[in-house]
């Protein structure tokens, strides 16, 4: 009998997030036999398995005694099918040899750090926390230990760095499929290339022809290599294609009961409008949506997105994107483990680390853009998000249907209502597919079916940073690059514009001083060698956290947007999150033709002018001739580019709440992206600047993007802090207990005050720009309405001509707080003071603050009282 559910073990499609970091009595540590003899082995951890309530399935059986020979094994079997355990298995394996020789330590690699971070926290379950390790450029913890969780590219650059001495006696790569990422697959390679006395599994539900990997392994290794590889699923697939509407097609899967079922769309946007329309199917019962809002309990839904979410998760849908809050993601996995929501709508990166039970994938079509055109999906695309059908130990069978176009679906209607009568069927019309349609059709759709995933595909890059890391490694580092370019996976003529890409490379290092050429070996064998430290793990996080730390030695302290300007030179060294420039650049560029229209500004030129409107960029010109200049004598760094940017400096500028900017910009499909750019912000802002570069302000800055962060969804930094510095047991997490909510805001107390103040600051913008509507809008509940601020904001501009809305405005002299009012607990009184030209200081705004419902809220809940002269 297999056990299933939320909390079942690796391999049977249900690891809960971290309800597996509670250590257990034995762990299969413990279960390791006196010697590395495999039949031992495989007894060992057979039996541990039967335990655990798992018969292993006959492929699983035939990998783990290939891998306890020491095999290398390439795993391509079907989602479901327990790849985990078999890579529990292998690890199991390793830890036995590494008993006896502990440079042979084992490696698990996946693609996205969420998922690295799913595993640490199953393994240390599985193997004890003291056995276990993490590293992926964000945080590491127990990075000595045997059994080691990181990222393709931690690896890659380990590989690097220390080549066939490296401390890697096993690799385990999941979502091996990866490797073909035309920006990421060389991080796949690399270790295949450099790790020869290595142990390789290579994993993945979509790998294709595997016949030159199985060949090319075991030239390098010398190890015999084994290919599983079985189409037969634990739960078998059946395929349909529906010429019916679409809300047709739902209606019959669901009284069917092919629930749950997750619809496949291919934009966010086409996810979002398709579960608002089917509000109007009645999905769930009354029993299920009251256990449904039972289990929501207190969750915290914010405003915009996390409303609509709410409505759409109480009727028992779902929508599942990469933009959503990670929280508001979580709940819908937890919801559907429940087995209570019954349609999902997302989209097609639906793959790597879900933990979602479905029964039916639906395809709303089979073509998608890939950012240059349209085509139809390749096989392994198609299989990739098919395979999530019929989950094991939840499913007896799954279904994928394929939805037809909607001309398709029109016709087939009117040849329907002309039944089988020659007559009416010879007089149907039917209509023509739209202009531009990439056509796809039922043949489309069962040529996917029948076809085997397409070949991976090589995708070997160099870099500024491969050279460095091969150089500072014992031996002639010629020959190192040598074979890293002539014995990789390209075809010659790739190869050759890799070598030529390498010299120069190399040409430009030793012109600018960082490495130097010997004319004898020295005692490493080396002859070249680098000339300074260059702390390589920096760019195992943020490339250019060295430039940011030169660059910050730039800015004057005494300045009054020095703190603002700390942040806008780490934000130049953060990825940009496109959706929100292009947000912001529309929003700029609206701004701007509607001020040259009440100009007379004709249009060509209002067109003309418009090139040159684009999102904000601080301290462009500084940081771009840093860059230039750093570049010179650290010439690795010109494999990232510098990207002046201010999302986490605007939000702050404009005194604005996470909710507030994504309104202002629109922005409520990239909640998730938004959030993850703040948060690595924050983190950066804390890793890179030192203790001596600080002032309050700074401080400040970074307690309040922390706190805010925290307090829109705490799993993005709470699970990082708990990396960084262990010690605390996490609460598990379960379907029956979910609770996201963060410590109380109030709890920060430095933070809070930057809130406050960010409040009151954000009333003064909108009071100088006389926009008492929107003041309205803000304070209507406090009695505030728009007529109360138009009536307050003349007689303030009755005696002064203007209100200072700088820095000096916003500064702490112009803020006053009473944190403990006589006879008034549980609030703040807050008044703050006007800038006005003659520097008079008699005009403010008077608020209180209401603590409990700031916590309740997760920022600061401000209620003008008054707006006056004193």
């Amino acid at each position: 009998m297999r056990r299933s559910g939320p909390d079942a073990p690796i391999g049977t499609g249900g690891i809960t997030r971290r309800a597996h970091i509670v250590e257990r009595t034995m762990t299969l540590t413990d279960r390791l036999p006196a010697t590395d003899d495999p039949d031992d082995l495989f007894d060992a951890f057979s039996a541990w398995a039967g335990e655990q309530g798992i018969t292993l399935y006959p492929a699983q059986e035939e990998a783990l005694l290939e891998v306890v020979t020491g095999a290398n094994l390439i795993l391509s079997t079907p989602t479901g099918s327990g790849k985990s355990l078999v890579a529990a298995g292998a690890h199991f394996a390793a830890l036995a040899r590494y008993r006896e020789d502990p440079t042979q330590r084992t490696f698990y690699t996946a693609p996205i750090k969420a998922l690295v971070s799913e595993k640490f926290f199953a393994l240390c379950a599985m193997f004890g926390a003291d056995k276990v390790g993490m590293l992926t450029g964000d945080a590491s913890v127990n990075p000595n230990a045997p059994i080691i969780c990181c990222t393709a590219e931690v690896l890659a650059n380990h590989a690097l760095r220390d080549g066939t001495e490296a401390d890697v006696g096993q690799v385990v790569m999941d979502e091996f499929h990866f490797y073909a990422e035309p920006d990421r697959g060389w991080a796949w390679q690399v270790p295949i290339l450099e790790l020869p006395k290595a142990q390789f599994v290579l994993m993945s539900a979509t790998l294709g022809d595997v016949s030159r990997f199985e060949k090319d392994l075991t030239r390098r290794t010398g190890r015999p290599t084994a290919v599983v590889s079985s189409g037969q699923r634990p739960v078998p697939l059946y395929y349909s294609y529906s010429e019916t509407p679409l809300h047709e097609t739902l209606e019959e899967l669901l009284q069917t009961n092919q629930a749950p079922i997750y619809v496949v769309h291919f934009t966010q946007a086409a996810a979002i409008e398709r579960a608002q329309a089917l509000m109007s199917v009645n999905v769930c019962t009354k029993e299920e949506k009251a256990k449904i809002a039972d289990m929501i309990g207190n969750f915290r839904f914010t405003a915009g997105f996390g409303k609509t979410l709410s409505r759409l998760v109480r009727h028992g849908i779902g929508v599942h994107h990469a933009g959503m809050l990670p929280k508001y993601r979580r709940l819908v996995e937890l919801l559907a483990q429940a087995g209570l929501l019954k349609v999902i709508c997302g989209t097609d990166t639906l793959g790597v680390g879900i933990n979602v039970p479905i029964r039916t994938v639906l395809f709303t079509g089979l073509t998608k853009y890939d950012g240059v055109r349209t085509r139809q999906l390749k096989a392994r695309e198609f299989h990739q998000i098919a395979g999530r059908a019929g989950r094991a130990g939840y499913d007896s069978a799954g279904y994928v249907v394929a939805q037809a176009p909607e001309h398709e679906v029109e016709n087939a209607k009117r040849v329907s209502k002309a039944g089988g009568d020659k007559k009416k069927l010879s007089r149907v019309v039917r209509v023509k597919a739209p202009e531009g349609f990439v056509s796809w059709g039922k043949p489309s759709f069962e040529r996917m079916v029948a076809a085997e995933p397409e070949p991976l595909t090589s995708s070997f890059q160099v870099s500024h940073a491969m050279l460095l890391n091969v150089i500072s490694r014992p031996g002639d580092s010629f020959d190192a690059m040598r074979h890293l370019l002539e014995d990789n996976h390209e075809d010659r003529k790739s190869q050759l514009k890799l070598i030529r890409k390498a010299i120069a490379i190399y040409r430009a290092l030793l012109a600018a001083g960082i490495v130097e050429q010997l004319d004898a070996p020295d005692e490493q064998g080396r002859i070249v060698r680098l000339t300074k430290d260059l702390q390589f793990d920096f760019a195992l996080n943020q490339p250019l956290s060295p430039f940011a730390l030169a660059t910050l030695e730039l800015l004057e302290p005494e300045s009054p947007t020095y703190a603002l300007d700390v942040l806008s030179v780490i934000e130049s060294t953060l990825d940009n999150p496109r959706q929100v420039l292009s947000a912001q650049q529309n929003k700029a560029r609206g701004e701007a033709v509607a001020q040259m229209k009440a100009d007379g500004i004709e249009y060509e030129e209002r067109m003309e002018l418009l090139e040159n409107v684009g999102y904000p960029k601080p301290l462009q010109e500084l940081l771009e001739a840093a860059y230039d200049v750093y570049k010179r004598s650290s010439p690795w760094v010109a494999d990232y580019e510098v990207a002046p940017k201010s999302v986490a400096r605007d939000m702050f500028e404009r005194a604005m709440t996470f909710a507030e900017y994504v309104s202002f910009y629109t922005l409520p499909r990239s909640e998730g992206l938004l959030l993850r750019y703040l948060a690595d912000a924050f983190k950066a802002l804390k890793h890179t600047v030192p203790e001596e570069m600080r002032n309050d302000e700074v401080d400040d800055l970074i307690e309040w993007l922390g706190e805010m962060v925290r307090q829109v969804d705490s799993s993005l930094l709470d699970e990082w802090e708990e990396l960084v510095n262990p010690g605390e047991e996490a609460p598990a997490i379960s379907p029956h207990n979910f609770d996201e909510r963060p410590p109380p805001v109030t709890a920060n107390a430095r933070a809070f005050r930057v809130m406050v103040r960010n409040e009151l600051f954000h009333r003064v913008e909108l009071f100088a720009l006389r926009k008492y509507n929107d003041l309205g809008e803000l304070d209507a509940a406090s009695g505030w309405d728009s007529e109360k601020w138009y009536y307050a904001i003349e007689d303030y501009f009755e005696v002064h001509d203007m209100l200072g809305t700088d820095s000096n405005a916003r500064g702490p002299k112009l803020l006053i707080i009473d944190e403990k009012p006589e006879g008034q607990p549980g609030k703040w009184l807050v008044r703050q003071i006007f800038d006005d030209p003659e520097g008079d200081h008699d005009w403010g705004i008077s608020a209180e603050v209401d603590l409990a419902a700031s916590d309740e809220a997760g920022t600061a809940v401000v209620v003008v009282t008054d707006v006056n002269q004193l």
